[in-house]
């Protein structure tokens, strides 16, 4: 797991939702790791992708919504919080919530890269660290700088046990328990 500022953090939790709160609606921003995170605005490419997703995962599972930027409690003891691009979960899983959930029910998060300084750490390290310390099943990749998708799975002890890492135009199968397969041919279309 990466190592956790949690016990040297630059504010409470508290503090970071009061703190998001009142952020202007142009900056988005996560509590990973200890630290305050600023999202980057998302492009017109990422917002394709992140629709392109959405679609595949519905045409294969009408049970299922993938929500964007839905605010989780993440990390050990729910000390975290983050927005992933995407949140896979069944229909309604979010009904009744405030601004922040649990991920429990949570079957798969979604992050695209984006073309950002610390996209290594905060998208390809940190991130996926903290969905499977919370034991998120699947966590999906999309990774636009080496035109990649990398599918993690089978959470344990805060580590994702497998990565699968697939190329544009690929047939990927996501596993339990998500049981969708996507025909990755159009992300082609948003490679640089």
């Amino acid at each position: 797991m990466t190592p956790s500022t949690a016990d040297h953090a630059q504010m409470s939790v508290e503090e970071f939702e009061q703190l998001a709160r009142t952020a202007p609606e142009t900056v988005t921003l996560e509590f990973i790791n200890g630290r305050l995170e600023v999202k980057p605005a998302p492009d017109g490419d990422h917002d394709e992708i992140i629709m392109w997703v959405a679609v595949q995962c519905v045409h294969h599972r009408p049970d299922l919504r993938l929500y964007r930027e839905r605010g989780l409690r993440v990390e050990e003891y729910r000390n975290g919080r983050a927005r992933p691009d995407g949140t896979l979960a069944r229909a309604r899983r979010f009904a009744g919530d405030g601004e922040w959930s649990s991920s429990d029910g949570v079957l798969m998060t979604v992050e695209v890269t984006s073309y950002g300084y610390d996209t290594d750490r905060r998208d390809r390290t940190e991130k996926r660290d903290t969905y499977a310390a919370a034991d998120i099943p699947v966590h999906l990749l999309i990774d636009r700088d080496n035109d990649t998708l990398v599918v993690h799975s089978e959470p344990e002890k805060g580590r994702y046990r497998q990565q699968t890492t697939y190329g544009y135009g690929d047939t990927v199968t996501l596993p339990a328990p998500v049981d969708v397969t996507l025909d990755t041919e159009e992300l082609k279309d948003y490679a640089r």
